[in-house]
């Protein structure tokens, strides 16, 4: 399992091959819109093939493991920013109403200068991370592993819980002693958490699926109304993107929209995409590609993004430092969540990969107390989690 963890590859193609596969399970396809998960599919099979011929791996778990982060200059600095953080969670919380107290169906409004706000509480998903590995206080620790875990839940952002948990039990894998058996308890619990109150969140954002009217598949519908949404949520990409591949739709606004901070909106909801269902209206990471490009400009972004996901897999090395682990951390969860929705190419995922940059340049010109070497991993992170 660990050495399936080093493979980049893991992070981007195996997700969208999963994806495709429960997109097929989900639903009775209709005519043509095969060929669009073929793209997906065949693209990722040959970043797989990549890794296999170039041999891109992570650093081996044991330079996580021994990496000391508590005491350097990095921990210092991350836990600043964590306290920033933390500042603007509770201000979103005390200026703004709370979606899960008040009315979920707020979760959208960003009115008033919360969009600005949300900006900086949406990176609380590092929290959990900062807290496990840039400080031995337990309190402070577990003060910033809830933030990280509960803010998601009270403003109803089901993407910043799971990357809130993806980050939790990746650092927790990478950490763990190499002669003991993954923490699968600790993980399975994880899983479990992130998918219920996915499903729970989602009926409270969107309601009852019933109002979904798409192809769906006979198990599909014999599915538990909490595996429907995971399904849902995670095939809907894939059949949206096959859907516009067989009606040859295209409009490149969406993604002018996107990547060009400021120019417009980039939700497909009310436009004249013609989406098989309007309430069911998200795609792939590569979904705006394939409107202004085609298949083609699909095929391309994918291999953008691999090209992203291999430069912050050098940048751990050789030591594993904190804030390319950050770097990694993210953009591995945008590549994992590429088949359902754009995270990669947006200009917040940008801001966050410069600010780690910045704040790596800030923390090597702070005096040097206590030199950054490799240490034995601290108590609580080497025992049975």
């Amino acid at each position: 399992m660990k050495w399936l963890l080093r493979l980049p590859s893991t992070y981007l193609a195996l997700p969208l091959l999963l994806a495709c596969g429960l997109t097929l399970l989900a639903y009775d396809l209709p005519d043509g819109y095969l060929e669009g998960m073929l793209v997906l599919a065949l693209t990722a099979m040959g970043v797989m093939l990549a890794d296999a011929v170039m041999g891109n791996r992570l650093p081996a778990i044991a330079q996580f493991r021994a990496r000391r982060y508590t005491g350097t200059r990095d921990a210092f600095v991350a836990l600043i920013f964590a306290a920033v953080i933390v500042l603007f969670c509770l201000l979103d919380l005390t200026l703004f109403p709370v979606p899960l107290l008040d009315n979920p169906s707020s979760y959208a409004t960003m009115e008033n200068g919360r969009e600005h706000i949300r900006h900086i509480s949406d990176m609380c998903w590092t929290l959990p991370v900062i807290g496990l590995l840039c400080t031995r206080k337990r309190w402070l620790r577990n003060t910033l592993i809830v933030v990280g875990v509960m803010f998601p839940i009270l403003v109803i952002d089901r993407n910043r819980i799971f990357a809130s948990l993806f980050s939790f039990a990746l650092v927790i894998v990478f950490r763990r002693d190499e002669n003991k058996p993954l923490p699968w308890k600790t993980i399975g619990l994880l899983a479990l958490v992130g998918g219920s109150v996915f499903s729970i969140l989602g009926a409270l954002r969107s309601g009852s699926l019933d109002t979904v009217t798409l192809p769906f598949s006979a198990m599909y519908r014999a599915a538990p109304q909490g595996i429907k949404w995971l399904l849902l949520y995670s095939s809907a990409g894939p059949y949206n993107f096959g859907a516009m591949v067989a009606k040859h739709y295209t409009n490149a606004s969406f993604l002018i929209n996107q990547v060009v901070p400021f120019s417009g909106s980039i939700a497909t909801a009310g436009t004249d995409i013609p989406l098989d269902a309007s309430n069911i209206n998200v795609g792939t990471e590569f979904l705006p590609f394939l409107l202004a490009f085609g298949p083609l400009g699909a095929v391309v972004a994918i291999l953008v993004l691999y090209a992203l996901l291999l430069w912050s897999v050098r940048r751990l090395r050789p030591a594993a430092s904190l804030f390319p682990l950050l770097i990694f951390l993210r953009v591995s969860y945008v590549c994992v969540m590429s088949p359902f929705a754009p995270q990669a190419f947006i200009w917040t995922n940008v801001a966050f990969i410069g600010l780690c940059l910045a704040m790596q340049t800030a923390a090597a010109l702070l005096p040097n107390r206590k030199a950054d070497t490799p240490m034995p991993a601290p108590a609580h992170l080497s025992t049975s989690l």
